[in-house]
């Protein structure tokens, strides 16, 4: 579970902490941070990844957080935590049979379309832009 959070949501906090101040405060800025839909709380529905999930929803609760601080002195600046889609990689291997997948290439891609879409910060999306409940 440690190790989870380390990556999940630790590492996260100290990028949004060091990096977000550092966007410009006068025209349209843009961060993502790469969530997952199994964050959600609301959306549960089968239970398991006990660690992966906590520390998913702790990174959501940490870009909404830092969204809502940001706004105070960035007010361009949108700050999103996203669902990439179950991208094809070593680790999504064992659980994408059955659904499908997407090429790394292909999930920055739709990654890049829906940031540049969204216009409100602090919210939890998908890759196609449509909104996850946290």
């Amino acid at each position: 579970m440690l190790s989870q959070f380390r990556v999940n949501a630790i590492g996260p906090a100290l990028v949004a902490k060091h990096f977000l101040p550092q966007l410009d405060r006068r025209s349209r800025t843009a961060a993502v941070f790469l969530s997952a839909r199994v964050g959600s709380i609301t959306d549960n529905k089968k239970g398991g990844w006990i660690s992966y999930r906590a520390s998913k929803a702790a990174l959501n609760q940490i870009v909404r957080t830092a969204s809502i601080e940001l706004a105070r002195t960035h007010p361009n600046a949108v700050v999103t935590a996203m669902h990439p889609g179950t991208v094809r990689t070593p680790l999504s291997a064992p659980y994408s049979k059955g659904h499908p997948t997407v090429s790394p290439e292909e999930a920055a891609t739709s990654i890049l379309r829906a940031l540049d879409r969204q216009t409100e910060t602090g919210k939890f999306i998908a890759y196609d832009g449509s909104p996850i409940e946290w």
